[in-house]
Formats: C-alpha cells, sequence, structure tokens
C-alpha cells in the first residue's frame, strides 16, 4: 500500500477545512464568503474595486463637464478599463463627441499596452504619444516638458494617488483629477497592499476574481508597489493558485502566464464547486506516520483527527519532508525550501518547532549529518 495519497480526502461537511482562501468581489461578495465558510474555509475578504452604475455616477459626470469646460493641455491615460468606463459614462450623457474631441487636442500620455489599445479604440492619435509602466513616469515626462500654467488631466486607476497630484500641481499645473472608478477607501488600499504581500509569501491558497477590471487594478497596485514579479511569480509557480468565474476575467493573468482556474460553466456557483474540488483532489495529501495518519490540508495539517498549528517556514518544511515520505531530505534541501536568505541556524529553528509541534520522534526524525524525514508507516492507512 503506498505510504502517501493525494486526493484522499472524504468529501464531508467541511472539504475546505485547512484551506484559506481569498476574495477580492464587491458586488455579491457575501454569498461567496459564506459559501466558502460553510465549507470550512478561512476566507480573507479584500474588495478591490466598487463600480457603480454609470448613469448613477455623478462624480464621474461632473468631473467629465470640468474636462470640457477646462480643456486640458496634457492627458495622463493609466488604464484601459478607465478610459473605456469614461468613455462609456460621456457617452450616456451624451458627451462622448465633446470629449473624444477635447482629449485629442491635447498630449496624450498613456500608461501601459492595454490603456494605449484603448485610447486607440476610441479613435484618438496616439502615434505621438509616450508611455510608461507607472504613473510617476509619465509625471516625470510631463515635468521634464513643463507644466507650469497648463492643465493636466489625470484618469486615475483605483485609488488617488496624492504624491503624483501634488508634484504636477507644485509644478505649477493646473490639475484635473479623473475616477471612473476607485478603491472602497483609504483603509482598503492598505488591506489591498496586505494582499498581495500575502500572496508574494505563498501565505494563501486560492485568491479569486470576478471581474477582469479587479485583476488589472490589483495588479496595477502591485507594479505601483514594485511588488509584481514576486506577486505574479507566486501565481505562475502554483504556490497561491487564482480563480476565476470564466476566462474573460482570468485573461488579464493569463496574459502574464498564470494559469488561472476557471469553470467551464461562467457562474460563480460553478466557480465556487471547481476551487472546492481542485483543492480537495489536488491540495490534500495524507501520510501514514508512527503517530497515526497525518493529512496536509493547504496552510494546515491535522495529526491523527487533531489540527497542529505550525509556522510558515515549520510548514514548508513538513511540506518537504512529506513529499518523500521515510527518505532523508538533507539540510541543503529543506533550506531551499526557505527563502534565499534563511540562514542554517534559521533552519535549526524551524525544524526544533516543527518537532516540538508534533509528536516526539514519531513524525518527524533528525539523522545526524544527514537531515531529516517524515516517519512513515506503511500500515497505517490500510
Amino acid at each position: 500500500m503506498s505510504q502517501q495519497t493525494a486526493g484522499t480526502a472524504e468529501p464531508g461537511a467541511l472539504p475546505l477545512l485547512g484551506f484559506r482562501i481569498a476574495v477580492t468581489a464587491h458586488r455579491r461578495a457575501d454569498d461567496l464568503i459564506a459559501a466558502f465558510e460553510r465549507r470550512g474555509a478561512v476566507v480573507l475578504h479584500v474588495p478591490v474595486l466598487r463600480i457603480g452604475p454609470v448613469a448613477e455616477d455623478a462624480q464621474l459626470l461632473a468631473d467629465t463637464r470640468q474636462v470640457l469646460a477646462t480643456p486640458p493641455d496634457i492627458t495622463i491615460v493609466s488604464t484601459a478599463y478607465g478610459m473605456r468606463r469614461w468613455a462609456e459614462a460621456a457617452d450616456a450623457a451624451g458627451l462622448m463627441d465633446d470629449l473624444v474631441e477635447v482629449l485629442g487636442r491635447s498630449r496624450l500620455m498613456i500608461r501601459g499596452t492595454k490603456a494605449r489599445g484603448q485610447v486607440r479604440a476610441l479613435g484618438l492619435d496616439d502615434s505621438a504619444a509616450p508611455d510608461g509602466e507607472l504613473t510617476a513616469e509619465l509625471v516625470d515626462l510631463a515635468l521634464a516638458e513643463g507644466v507650469a500654467g497648463r492643465t493636466v488631466v489625470v484618469q486615475l486607476h483605483g485609488y488617488t494617488d496624492h504624491r503624483q497630484l501634488d508634484r504636477l500641481r507644485d509644478a505649477g499645473a493646473r490639475v484635473l483629477a479623473v475616477e471612473p472608478y476607485r478603491w472602497l477607501s483609504d483603509e482598503d488600499v492598505a488591506a489591498i497592499d496586505q494582499l498581495i504581500d500575502t500572496v508574494v509569501r505563498g501565505a494563501l491558497d486560492v485568491v479569486t476574481f470576478t471581474s477582469a477590471p479587479a485583476v488589472d487594478a490589483l495588479l496595477d497596485r502591485a507594479r505601483d508597489l514594485g511588488a509584481l514579479d514576486g506577486f505574479v511569480e507566486s501565481l505562475r509557480s502554483g504556490e497561491v493558485t487564482a480563480a476565476a468565474v470564466g476566462p474573460v476575467t482570468a485573461g488579464p493573468l493569463a496574459e502574464l502566464g498564470v494559469t488561472v482556474l476557471f469553470p467551464e460553466r461562467h457562474r460563480m456557483g460553478a466557480m465556487i464547486k471547481e476551487v472546492t474540488d481542485f483543492l480537495t483532489t489536488e491540495r490534500c495529501r495524507v501520510v501514514a506516520t508512527g503517530a497515526g495518519p497525518l493529512e496536509l490540508r493547504g496552510h494546515a495539517v491535522i495529526v491523527d483527527g487533531e489540527p497542529v498549528q505550525l509556522s510558515p517556514g515549520s510548514m514548508r518544511i513538513l511540506r518537504r519532508l512529506a513529499a518523500t515520505p521515510g527518505q532523508v531530505v538533507s539540510r541543503e534541501g529543506l533550506l531551499a525550501e526557505l527563502s534565499p536568505c534563511t540562514t542554517p541556524h534559521a533552519l535549526d529553528v524551524a525544524v526544533n518547532r516543527l518537532r516540538a509541534a508534533l509528536p516526539d520522534g514519531r513524525v518527524v526524525r533528525t539523522v545526524p549529518r544527514r537531515g531529516h524525514l517524515l516517519v512513515a508507516d506503511p500500515a497505517g492507512l490500510g
């Protein structure tokens, strides 16, 4: 009989026990959270965007009329979705043609290839428009060209970057900020930053998305923080799994080489089932040990039916040992599971904490001058 099995967790009342799932939705988030929690998951709710109906967004229309009344000399375009939604709001109010004409007479500066594509879709000439990956880079370009006495329109992307707006104002520009969509609040921006860090550290099992704009906004924020590479790599590697309601929502991540989990039926309920099936079949492992069955479920470990709390470092070590039960894993191999800057002493501390948390000597054993192993009992699963 095999010493370990994958996907052996029986579908019970709490099939997601031990898993950590992030929900980024704002609309219908309560339904999504409740569904995961009923299945036993720990849910981290970090709503990314609040996007109200265009017809009801009085502030966006007021900002649009101000832009028309004060034609800009420079327009900084931050996101494709923001420009599209701005155009939709203007069109609904009968202001579309006027807006395109006014923006077309300004000096366009564009953030990223997607935004450039949307500018072209609106019929604007982007041939002389410089671009950059960050809003700060576009502000640098504007300042280099000179903004004193000029009007600069900045299409915001999710939150107000006051530092960049202040740089323009301090240089003598009149700044008009247009906000087609927004983070929920300043507090939510801090929560989004924490979510990005959590994904980078691999401290989640799944992060879910129900709209492509939310994906774009989260990627934009990660880029602003200088954390985009780490964020994407954590998703690419599968350490954290990205799940979406459908291929359109998954699109921005798929373009970055991330494999995204989504159902054939593009519905929230189908996504919940897809995530549940994936975690219970692909992210559960049971190993027979001298202390009874050891079950790895996401960021939790259960030994002989009892949950055990482990630090992130100890959990990484246990996962590595559980991959080859009964076989010695060298210290070098375990060090590779931790961060590149981890010292041998830090490894010793993590191993000692792991051994202290588990039944003494019956789960993890140290083999002098060789390394460590997970004590296996081939008959334990019979």
